[in-house]
């Protein structure tokens, strides 16, 4: 499986979280060809008994797990049947290796002749690859722009906004292209909504929830403008007290809307997603200021 557009790597802490308890597969079931399954069993093999120090039950299982495919069960890894089928093998999400749910899939590789179902329930489709992209979405640094910037005032109105030139739609195109099988997904991820919590019970939010949804033209929030230095913003706080010689940490977390389409006409609707990130505000004792 290949992924391409607004891609982070693998295991990085900055992925999108479900406003659910759903979670991305764990693993999955996807073909090789003959040719490549023998290649990937050969590699493994030699690579085992030729490490040094390697435990002699490795070296063993490895072997014996070679042996059910090259002498066993199977012959030469059914290589006069390569144009008839292909193997199926036990894929872990590289997101998820060290999830116990990534070993449910723990049937051993398995022959399926072409055009047949492989009859397992974690087969790979378009579905699982949209799934599988859904935690490889690369998501702009949830920064919202301020005014005041950093240094605000008491009972002074901060406005808060995002840069809609930023936060905008971000896909992944997650491809399968293996023993004649080529299907692929692309997951869309869509800024629907801010959300701010200013980091201490001595402030006021605008709007009261702390909510502030999307504008009609793709933006959140409004920008300051010089003059409205006393008007409620439409996003944005309002501290009550000063931070005294410290900060507080304001939260903005970005809520996306979270949708796919795959191969065949295939498509739908992910769990929404979120992704946040804290700001130092320093909150001054100064009842006026110019700006």
């Amino acid at each position: 499986m290949t992924y391409s557009g607004s891609v982070h790597p693998s295991g990085s802490r900055t992925a999108i979280q479900p406003v659910t308890n759903w979670t991305p597969p764990a693993c999955w079931y996807e073909p090789r060809s003959v040719a490549e399954f023998k290649k990937y069993v050969e590699t493994m093999y030699e690579e085992t008994i030729n490490t040094p120090g390697q435990a002699n039950y490795a070296k063993a299982a490895v072997g014996e797990f070679r042996n059910l495919y090259k002498d066993g069960e199977y012959k030469d890894y059914n290589a006069d049947q390569a144009d008839d089928g292909n193997w199926w093998v036990a894929v872990q999400n590289p997101d998820r290796v060290d999830d116990p749910a990534s070993m449910q899939c723990s049937r051993l590789p398995f022959w399926v002749p072409n055009n047949e179902d492989p009859g397992v329930d974690q087969a790979v489709t378009p579905q699982v690859l949209a799934e599988s992209a859904y935690n490889r979405i690369r998501l702009p640094d949830t920064k919202v722009t301020l005014a005041p910037l950093q240094v605000t005032k008491v009972n002074l109105p901060t406005w808060a906004w995002l840069d809609k030139a930023e936060f905008k739609e971000v896909s992944v195109t997650a491809s399968l292209n293996v023993a004649g099988i080529n299907i692929q997904a692309t997951t869309t991820a869509k800024p629907v909504s801010l959300k701010l919590e200013p980091g201490t019970a001595d402030a006021q939010t605008y709007p009261a929830s702390g909510d502030c949804t999307l504008n009609t033209d793709g933006s959140i929030g409004e920008p300051y403008v010089k003059g409205k230095a006393d008007e409620a913003p439409p996003c944005g706080i309002k501290y009550l007290r000063s931070s005294g010689g410290g900060t507080y940490k304001l939260r903005a977390t970005i809520t996306w809307q979270i949708n796919w389409t795959g191969t065949g006409g295939t498509g739908g609707d992910l769990p929404d997603g979120t992704f946040g990130a804290t700001q130092d505000i320093t909150v001054q004792e100064i009842q006026a200021v110019n700006r």
